[in-house]
């Protein structure tokens, strides 16, 4: 699965290199001897940034492999058969009722009876 940054990012990174490769290319034309040239402050900005670029890409490429391997563990645990807890030390394992038990059912409760409004007496109505 790629991303957008990832796509940005070897954009970037292409950019880095084509320019490093035409400022190495202007300097040996210019009879600068590549030690030289390697001291030159564009070609060492250029440097920089290539190697953040693949710093970036590398973090890109570990969250992609940790979220490969989680969505691996998580469908491994899926497909693995649920096994029962068993109860701890001092506890009783709880079992379903029997099938002879039946749950009485509860009563139905009554209506409460109307309230008069309040305020009113028997006499005012």
């Amino acid at each position: 699965m790629e991303t957008k940054r990832k796509r940005i990012l070897e954009r970037q990174a292409a950019q880095f290199e084509h320019e490093l490769k035409d400022r190495r290319s202007f300097l040996s034309n210019k009879g600068i001897e590549s030690r030289r040239a390697d001291r030159d402050t564009l070609v060492r900005k250029l440097k920089a940034n290539l190697k953040a670029v693949h710093n970036r890409l590398k973090v890109i490429a570990d969250n992609e492999a940790r979220t490969a391997e989680m969505a691996k563990i998580k469908a491994d645990k899926a497909a693995a058969p649920r096994e029962e807890k068993k109860p701890a030390k001092g506890e009783k394992a709880k079992t379903p009722p029997a099938e002879g038990k039946v749950k009485k059912p509860k009563a139905e409760k009554k209506p409460a009876p109307a309230k008069e409004p309040e305020g009113k007496t028997e006499t005012e109505k």
